[in-house]
């Protein structure tokens, strides 16, 4: 990893877990936030997944119209950070505890990277 992505990446885990924090306490069944990225096709390639307990409390939240909330302050922290990205809804996506592991035995490598490949963003 070069300097220069080394920079980017404290950039982005700095933003995502202020994001981190606040939608813990903001949003029901809410776990955690990661994210990928392909530094040799950066920005396109950046890949942020939010990831919720089980189905019933991601569909309660696209439902409720915090889906879009999350996104923009997603968009806004990693603008505050210093990370430019033109449309935050090309970058994130949601996935499920419960999804992981009745697909992938709990295996969040393996369904990440699986995930990152089926989207195809770069």
């Amino acid at each position: 990893m070069r300097k220069t992505d080394k920079k980017i990446d404290n950039q982005l885990r700095v933003g995502l877990t202020a994001v981190c924090e606040h939608a813990l306490v903001a949003y029901s069944g809410f776990a955690w936030i990661t994210h990928i990225v392909d530094y040799e096709k950066y920005p396109k390639s950046l890949r942020i997944v939010c990831i919720f307990d089980t189905e019933t409390q991601l569909s309660q939240f696209k439902q409720s119209g915090d889906k879009a909330v999350l996104v923009a302050l997603i968009q806004h922290t990693l603008t505050h950070e210093g990370i430019e990205i033109k449309d935050a809804y090309q970058h994130v996506s949601f996935d499920t505890e419960s999804a992981c592991e009745q697909q992938h035995n709990g295996n969040w490598a393996l369904r990440l990277s699986e995930k990152n490949r089926r989207t195809k963003l770069y």
